[in-house]
């Protein structure tokens, strides 16, 4: 006598997997907005109904998690950066708005800008790839100022983009005020010493 064929168990399918994907990030980007980047990753994937291994399928690590979180917002930033190319004709100014267009998106979760730092000098993040682009971004919106004399030869996109990450952070730090990042951003941009 022959045993019966086994009966196969359905497989997930790709939409299975994509809806179990945006439900993750959507509870993590409300997770992240509460808690800040440093939120326990278990504790996403209990809020989200998931075991903590079927998280880390799809998000292996933190990075990649906020990886995936700022990739919609990335497409903002790049939207904003084509309208100020297209609508600002003043080099300096353009360079502005792209800098507070950077801060907005920096400022995405509470704590964002630690990782955002360490992936520039980790060449392995997720998230390296995208701070590079924004990098270079800001470079080219210097080098239009500086071809026309509205900014400082000696300056470097990259520091404007830390500095940007560092406003960012001053923002949410414990002797910071309503005005402290604004402040920071003039102080910035201007410098502190008078001259003489």
């Amino acid at each position: 006598m022959t045993e019966p064929p086994a009966v196969a168990r359905p497989r997930r399918t790709r939409a299975d997997k994509q809806r179990n994907r945006a439900h993750i990030l959507e509870v993590a980007e409300q997770f992240f907005a509460e808690q800040g980047v440093s939120a326990s990753l278990d504790a996403i994937a209990k809020r989200a109904g998931i075991g903590p291994g079927t998280l880390y399928r799809h998000f292996p690590t933190r990075e990649a998690l906020l990886a995936a979180l700022l990739e919609a917002r990335d497409e903002e930033l790049v939207a904003r950066r084509d309208a100020i190319v297209r609508e600002e004709n003043d080099s300096a100014r353009a360079l502005e708005q792209w800098l507070e267009a950077l801060d907005i998106w920096v400022s995405a979760f509470d704590g964002l800008p630690d990782p955002l730092r360490d992936a520039l000098t980790e060449g392995t993040s997720p998230l390296a790839m995208t701070c590079q682009g924004f990098v270079t971004t800001t470079e080219q919106f210097l080098a239009a100022a500086q071809r026309d004399g509205r900014a400082q030869p000696w300056v470097r996109g990259r520091e404007l983009f830390l500095s940007v990450l560092a406003t960012a952070w001053v923002r949410g730090a414990a002797l910071a005020d309503e005005s402290s990042a604004r402040s920071m951003r003039a102080v910035l941009r201007s410098g502190w010493a008078l001259p003489g």
